[in-house]
């Protein structure tokens, strides 16, 4: 059941991938990074991932990786240390990875802070991006974990940088913001 599952969460986003196509080539086009910056990024992203999704050890949707200019940011929340320092290694043994930052939590059942909360909140941070002119919010990632916003990417300016971390902070509901978003030399 696990196995269809992943399959199918797979299949569903090579779908959406497939109509998505002319995102990409829009993310390049306002992208801090150049094209082949971008593509190596995204490959160690996909590869660091494909392992994750292929190691019993790790669980799959518990763990994203992000990649800019071979600087890695593993996101994620955790059950044991051991996945932690299995998901640092793997990443860390990728072809083209500088440097690897992490960002975990441990696991908890007890947060009142589920899945629908973390995507609500997702959805408010990304559309105060959206309607800031003044941000290309396409070079923002946004992560939640327990209703903590990560920001991630590589923008043009200082000014872009802070008012994004201001527009995460200003989302009611939101608890911390952590922010490694990190300005184009």
């Amino acid at each position: 059941m696990k196995r269809f599952i992943i399959l199918s969460l797979i299949l569903g986003s090579l779908i959406g991938l497939n109509f998505l196509g002319g995102c990409a080539v829009y993310d390049v086009a306002v992208e801090e990074r150049s094209t082949g910056e971008w593509v190596d990024d995204k490959q160690i992203s996909f590869t660091i991932e494909q392992s994750f999704l292929e190691d019993s050890q790790i669980k799959f949707l518990d763990f994203d990786a992000y990649s800019y200019q071979g600087h890695v940011y593993l996101i994620g929340e955790y059950e044991s240390r051991e996945q932690v320092n299995r998901a640092v290694y793997i990443a860390k043994n990728v072809q083209g990875v500088r440097k690897v930052t992490t960002y975990f939590l441990p696991k908890r059942s007890d947060d009142t802070c589920g899945t629908t909360d973390n995507v609500e909140l997702n959805a408010k941070v990304r559309q105060k991006l959206i309607a800031d002119k003044n941000i290309w919010s396409t070079n923002v990632d946004i992560e939640m974990l327990q209703c903590k916003v990560i920001l991630l990417g590589i923008v043009a300016t200082q000014q872009e940088k802070e008012a994004a971390e201001n527009h995460a902070r200003s989302v009611s509901g939101v608890r911390e913001v952590k922010s490694y978003i990190t300005v184009k030399p």
